[in-house]
């Protein structure tokens, strides 16, 4: 039941405290937070609104102050705040949160150039997949020869050939949409970059016609088109946003429509053949030219080099800008030799999975964390197996590395090559160039780089009998002088595992500062893999937020326990959530709670982590969460 006059006095202080109801402009809330657009911040008093009663927390994000009040308490707070304030049909608009605020400018311009190739790689994936069926079925005499089957393979080429063709313009529209600029002047300026009435690219490098030459202002300007210019409609994306948002802020509302995308395109235009084009063409051509310039001359070394370490890559998360080099290299040189040993790599660390697993059968924890890990390699997904397995007891980091290094050696002398970017292992098959027995080369080298990674991790792994049964000894065991094991002094009454695949951290390593801080409570950040969020122990559903993104739930004991997908997906007002349970519903620990779009949410600017935070613990009990997170999954304990 609602305490109406607890919240209506709790409005008022509120709203005393944010300079009166004038300076609001819109309310709502989410799982957790009351979030209110003000006219002017600065009016808001936080540290008064932290002293508020109920208030866990207050802060200013964006053009959102969002007080904290945690989940169930913050629906029945908003009711009677909308109701007193008169804002029940106000909306936030298109107020976003600064959604990146903790990464570093690296760490940005990556997460920014893998964000732009999500919304066009079903397309580039499907063209990979047309490439191949069309290169198999050309080397048919029957297809040759009969009409319907040439005719057939005839439009699989075309729409194996189209993306591939429009591909600047597809990525500087992406890439605009994705700095926050209208991305049909994305488009327009790629249709620019590709114009037929400008010579082509590829035949004015070959010498085969003679580009026009206009000079503006005295400067010479080759009037030659960008296909295959993928860096050069990446920076332009950037440029194009950058003015369009500079343009719709500085010119008035009268005139704004007719004159803002005006200038925004000429001006860009201008940009693209005087700096931008020359710039990104040396930028091209240098990423294009020193890697063919390594297999000439590093041959399988650099082979092996490359597949040696690029899981190590992944760790580090440096591998997203890998897909814009190999966009870049499809359009300069027609194959991509990047991603087979990219594939073989992640397969090396799936064989070094095995290579544990054979080391530790008798070991039930170690079959239940190996065995999924290794399956998600199998379909191109090695982030379980390196931060599950391999990187948590090291010596199988190793093995794996090995292996990919053996594997990507035999890559360099079987020529094997891709025709498209973005998929390895057995989905990645479907994109394996078929020239040079492409096909069998391709199962040859991942059953290489399996079979090496597994035989270097269990020899690597016998050496490192001594130093693992000692750490083994150290974590299993707490033994007492004369060498009996002591009693425990607590019992443990609950555990709780991770709700989803992925790599999952302390709380304080969220990028949302309410969870960070752990003010709502201590927990976990998982860094989720796919949109699949379960239960983490046997409970009641206590709460479920309308737009799906939250789920709240209590066990037995009265340990109550929120699951948030994603930070400000409030926003998305249920777009991609899908929720699977109801209020007062019992689950078992493993159980689907919600699941969501992960790359929808992604491509709209927002985090996908998912929080695991105990937001109360009946009294006398001890929670404990676990640093290191064991081989299954076992989040957090509770101790009594």
């Amino acid at each position: 039941m609602i305490n109406r006059n607890e919240y209506l006095e709790i409005s008022k202080q509120i709203v005393a405290c944010i300079g009166g109801m004038e300076n609001i402009q819109g309310t709502a809330h989410c799982a957790t937070r009351l979030r209110i657009v003000l006219q002017d911040n600065s009016l808001a008093n936080i540290e008064k609104l932290e002293e508020i009663h109920k208030v866990k927390g207050a802060f200013i994000a964006g053009n959102q102050l969002q007080l904290i009040f945690g989940a169930g308490v913050v629906n029945d707070v908003y009711d009677v705040f909308a109701e007193y304030t008169h804002t029940q049909n106000m909306s936030l608009g298109d107020l976003k949160e600064q959604s990146n605020k903790k990464q570093n400018p690296v760490q940005a311009v990556i997460k920014s150039l893998s964000d732009v190739f999500i919304g066009i790689m079903p397309a580039l994936l499907a063209a990979a997949l047309l490439m191949g069926i069309t290169s198999v079925l050309g080397g048919m005499e029957v297809v040759k020869t009969h009409d319907t089957l040439y005719a057939i393979n005839r439009l699989v080429s075309l729409a194996a050939t189209g993306i591939f063709a429009i591909l600047p313009m597809a990525v500087c529209y992406s890439a605009v949409k994705r700095f926050g600029g209208n991305p049909v002047l994305g488009m327009v300026v790629g249709a620019i970059m590709l114009d037929s009435s400008l010579a082509n690219a590829y035949q004015a490098a070959q010498g085969a016609v003679d580009p026009e030459i206009i000079r503006l202002f005295g400067l010479k300007i080759e009037m030659v088109g960008f296909q295959g210019g993928i860096i050069i409609a990446l920076m332009m994306g950037w440029v194009v946003a950058k003015l369009d948002n500079f343009f719709n802020r500085k010119i008035p509302d009268v005139v704004k429509l007719l004159v803002a995308p005006m200038l925004t395109v000429f001006i860009s235009t201008v940009l693209l053949f005087t700096i931008v084009g020359p710039v990104g063409r040396i930028l091209s051509n240098g990423i294009t030219d020193g890697l063919v310039w390594s297999t000439n001359h590093l041959g399988a070394f650099g082979y092996a080099l490359f597949a040696g370490i690029q899981q190590i890559v992944v760790i580090t998360g440096l591998h997203h800008i890998i897909g814009a080099v190999e966009a870049q290299l499809i359009a300069a040189t027609g194959t991509n030799f990047l991603n087979p040993l990219m594939s073989v790599a992640l397969m090396g660390q799936g064989g070094a999975v095995l290579g544990y697993l054979a080391l530790n059968w008798k070991n039930v924890k170690a079959r239940e964390i190996c065995i999924p890990s290794f399956a998600s390699t199998l379909f191109g997904i090695s982030e379980p197996a390196i931060f599950g397995v391999n990187l948590r007891y090291r010596f199988p980091l190793i093995g794996g590395c090995i292996g990919g290094a053996a594997a990507g050696a035999y890559v360099y002398f079987s020529k094997l090559t891709a025709l498209g970017f973005g998929t390895t292992a057995l989905p990645g098959m479907a994109i394996a160039n078929p020239a040079n027995h492409g096909y069998i080369n391709y199962i040859v080298a991942h059953v290489i780089a399996l079979a090496i990674g597994f035989v270097a991790t269990a020899i690597i792994g016998k050496m490192w009998t001594t130093v693992n049964k000692a750490e083994t000894i150290e974590e299993e065991t707490n033994s007492t002088d004369d060498g009996k094991k002591a009693e425990a002094k607590d019992v443990v009454e609950s555990i709780f595992y991770a709700p989803a695949e992925g790599e999952v951290k302390s709380i304080s390593e969220s990028s949302d500062q309410t969870f960070s801080k752990k003010i709502l409570g201590d927990g976990v950040v998982v860094f989720p893999e796919n949109g699949f969020v379960m239960s983490p122990c046997n409970a009641k559903v206590k709460l479920v937020y309308p737009t799906g993104h939250a789920v709240g739930l209590e066990t037995e004991d009265g340990t109550v326990i929120l699951i948030h997908c994603g930070i400000d997906t409030v926003n998305m007002k249920g777009e991609g959530f899908e929720v699977f349970v109801k209020e007062g519903q019992q689950v078992a620990a493993g159980d689907m709670l919600v699941k969501f779009d992960k790359e929808l949410v992604e491509s709209k600017g927002y985090s996908s982590e998912i929080l695991v935070v105990f937001t109360e613990v009946p009294t006398g009990n001890v929670l404990k969460i676990n640093e290191q997170i064991p081989a299954d999954r076992v989040i957090a304990e509770i101790e009594k």
